[in-house]
């Protein structure tokens, strides 16, 4: 039996260097239950280390995390990763910091880069680079999060920095993308009017959250069995009755 489902998949935690301090696991899940939303997916910049807090911070609540990822590519685009297991955007991630951008974070510059549990507490700090790029090409990072069973989907296209317009200009034809991802700070009819070529793709709203106050600020109703990424596949080709409703 199909259900609707509220999602919101981008979401970034205090581990994303631009990210709020507040945005920690916990605090995140309380606000998502808070909005009603059924499905959160934890993307941050070019790590997953706070996923599994995430999920554990869960426990018995009735909402669904998805493991994630926000990788930037070598063209500096950024590109959402969706995965049903914490091992699988694990071997992405082994795959990511093989290939970042060299040196350390500036805290001072660009934001502490916390890992925390499923209290809120501190675990340590990620040193590396985050807010940088890979040496990934875009065809590269999709291919490898399909190996990994995963969703590729298009960062906020409708941005004119880090989206796969504002950087290259058009979307290449043989990339095999899942979806595209419009942000909440522009409706549907005005991304269209404006990029015809989006028309051919399944489209989603996400928040981006950076703010606790953003989480839910833009969300794509699916029409699912279970709220699982290989439902969500489904559901953006428009297959056996599941739908992305926008």
């Amino acid at each position: 039996m199909l259900k609707c489902f509220y999602a919101d998949l981008h979401i970034h935690t205090c581990l994303s260097p631009c990210a709020d301090l507040t945005m920690s696991p916990k605090r995140i899940v309380e606000q998502a239950m808070a909005k009603k939303l059924d499905i959160i997916a934890i993307c941050d910049h070019n790590s997953a280390e706070n996923v599994h807090a995430t999920l554990r911070a869960v426990s018995d609540k009735k909402i669904t995390v998805l493991c994630g990822m926000e990788v930037t590519s070598t063209e500096e685009v950024h590109l959402l990763a969706l995965f049903d297991e914490v091992k699988r955007v694990l071997n992405l991630q082994e795959i990511v910091y093989a290939n970042l951008t060299p040196g350390e974070n500036k805290e001072d510059l660009f934001g502490e880069q916390i890992i925390a549990n499923e209290f809120d507490e501190v675990k340590g700090y990620n040193k590396r680079l985050l807010i940088g790029a890979t040496n990934l090409t875009l065809k590269e990072l999709v291919n490898k999060i399909h190996e990994f069973d995963g969703v590729a989907i298009a960062s906020h296209i409708d941005r004119e920095t880090y989206s796969i317009i504002g950087q290259l200009g058009f979307i290449p034809k043989d990339l095999e993308l899942d979806a595209l991802e419009i942000s909440s700070k522009t409706n549907q009819n005005d991304a269209l009017n404006k990029f015809p070529e989006i028309k051919k793709f399944p489209l989603i709203f996400s928040s981006d959250a950076h703010f606790l106050k953003d989480i839910g600020r833009a969300t794509t109703s699916f029409l699912l069995e279970e709220p699982t990424v290989d439902e969500i596949r489904k559901a953006l080709e428009n297959r056996d009755g599941r739908k992305a409703i926008i």
